[in-house]
Order: C-alpha cells, then sequence, then structure tokens
C-alpha cells in the first residue's frame, strides 16, 4: 500500500455499445417503452457519452480507462449459436476500430492522458489467438500498445488471467460481480503468479448500485459506505461505469458518479486508471504518467 494516500480509487468504463441504433426495437420491447425508438432516426445516438465523461472527469482533475471490445459477428459463430439470442444482441452491438468516429475518439482520450485498455469479446476468455488478435488490433487502431484490460461480461476461465499474461498485458480487471457491490475479493491487487501481472477485483458496477434515478440517496449511501471501507482498509477500489449509463435515459447516474470521484477526493484517496496504479506499485516513488491532477491526502 503507498502510505501517501488512503487508498487508491481505478476508474474504469466498458465500451460495449457506443451506438444504440438497431438495438432500439429490443429496449423499446424490453423496457415497453417506445420512446428508445427515437434512437433510429438520423443523427442521434444518445450512448455516444465520451466527450461528456471526459468533460466531467477533468472538471475533477482525473482520468480514468477506456476498455475497447471488438466483438465477433454472429455468423462467425457455429450454425447451431445463430438462433441464441445473446450473440444476437452483441451482434447488433458491434462496433468497428477503424471507423473514423471510433478512432478520432480513441486518439482524443489517449491525447488527454486516459487510457485504453482492451475489452476481451464474449467468447474471448478461453481463446488466446482471439485474444492476441482483438489485441493487435487495437493497439494498431491506437498505435501504441496497451496495458490490461477486463473480459467482456466479466467472463473468465481457469486460463484466462494466463492468457492476459501471455498475450503481454500487465493486468487484469475481470474478478467481481455485475450485481453485488463490495470487496468479495479482498482490499487488495492480486498477483495470481507471483509476478507483476497484477489483477484489480472490481468492487462495483454500475447496474449493481441502487438504481440512483428513482432512490439516488440510497444508491449514495452504498458509495459513501464503501468509501468508508475502502479508506478504513487502506484498499484499492475499482469502480465500472458504462458510457451509455451517462446518457438521459438512465437518470442519476451522471451524477452519482461525480459524487463518487468528489467522496473519494476528499477522503484522500488516489484516483486514476489502472495503467497508472500498476506504474506506481511498481516504483511507489514515480508519479504516474498521463493522469492529471492526482490527488492525494
Amino acid at each position: 500500500m503507498l502510505p501517501e494516500y488512503e487508498f487508491e480509487l481505478c476508474l474504469t468504463h466498458d465500451v460495449d455499445r457506443p451506438y444504440k441504433g438497431l438495438q432500439a426495437p429490443y429496449y423499446a420491447i424490453a423496457d415497453k417503452n417506445p420512446r428508445h425508438l427515437g434512437a433510429l432516426l438520423p443523427g442521434v445516438n444518445p450512448w455516444w457519452q465520451f466527450e461528456e465523461i471526459m468533460d466531467l472527469e477533468d472538471s475533477l482533475g482525473v482520468r480514468s480507462a477506456f476498455y475497447f471490445l471488438q466483438e465477433e459477428s454472429i455468423f462467425q459463430k457455429r450454425p447451431n449459436e445463430w438462433l441464441t439470442p445473446r450473440y444476437w444482441i452483441e451482434h447488433l452491438g458491434r462496433y468497428d476500430l477503424f471507423d473514423t468516429d471510433i478512432l478520432d475518439v480513441l486518439h482524443e482520450l489517449d491525447d488527454g492522458g486516459w487510457e485504453i485498455g482492451l475489452h476481451g469479446s464474449y467468447d474471448s476468455y478461453d481463446d488466446p489467438e482471439a485474444l492476441r488478435e482483438q489485441k493487435a488490433a487495437l493497439e494498431a487502431a491506437l498505435g501504441h500498445t496497451i496495458r490490461g484490460g477486463r473480459q467482456h461480461h466479466l467472463n473468465r476461465g481457469d486460463s484466462t488471467w494466463s492468457h492476459h499474461r501471455d498475450i503481454g498485458l500487465d493486468y487484469d480487471a475481470t474478478l467481481g460481480s455485475s450485481s453485488e457491490c463490495g470487496f468479495q475479493h479482498g482490499y487488495e491487487v492480486k498477483r495470481p503468479f507471483d509476478d507483476d501481472f497484477l489483477v484489480f477485483p472490481l468492487t462495483m458496477m454500475d447496474i449493481a448500485v441502487p438504481n440512483p434515478g428513482t432512490d439516488f440517496d440510497r444508491a449514495w449511501e452504498r458509495c459513501e459506505e464503501l468509501l468508508d471501507e475502502a479508506a478504513e482498509n487502506d484498499a484499492v477500489m475499482t469502480a465500472l461505469w458504462h458510457p451509455r449509463m451517462f446518457a438521459a435515459e438512465y437518470p442519476g447516474h451522471r451524477r452519482l458518479y461525480r459524487q463518487l470521484i468528489e467522496g473519494a477526493l476528499e477522503r484522500g484517496a488516489w484516483v486514476g486508471p489502472p495503467g497508472d496504479l500498476v506504474d506506481r506499485i511498481a516504483t511507489p516513488s514515480r508519479t504516474p504518467t498521463g493522469t492529471a491532477g492526482l490527488h492525494g491526502s
């Protein structure tokens, strides 16, 4: 643990679906809300929230990690999987790393000090060649190597960490739950191979927190409990907020995310992306590069 800070808060965003588009009918049916169909109109894309997140974090003097996904086409699956609804949802949300808009935001984030990492596709957790190809594609789009990432849907097998280490990642942030918040996996980063490869347990995901749109006070109370627990135990705390949760259709999430960061800074926390914390752990006396305005007590 690094003594100059009360604890560490790592901020992360899984870039699953930056375009709502063709998924709008699914959500209109699932939520019984036809307003979702507005995303089918030309020029309307409520889930493109990169600039808003950058502005919010920049105003607080912090940075985060964005994990970009390269999901396979459903037509690359076995024919018996073509009728699986899960794969169709993933297929309709696919995006191309080399599309102009994605390339532009990748470089805007990178130039501004945000970390870019890998969001391994749904089935890649047990497919080292797919992980290797996805990492190579992201690095080609970005123009340099990446440090780590997280598997899509938190999918993880017995060999996933080995695969991540073998393809040259320094860390993984998959270990955790999409339904429960807390320090179920301890207060520290893990070293599964007793070497420099690190695992950052996930403390809280946006959808596991009480809904801030219907009960903001209860959602914030849960966040405060976790921040206090982190401070009391010199913890490494990791938060995941998907970019789409900053859209107006998910009220309260943007405000809650801001208060989470403010609460951490008020408690004397270091706040930044996991890749920068890897450097701090390896060289405690070194100030991480690429992260603006790190705060401490």
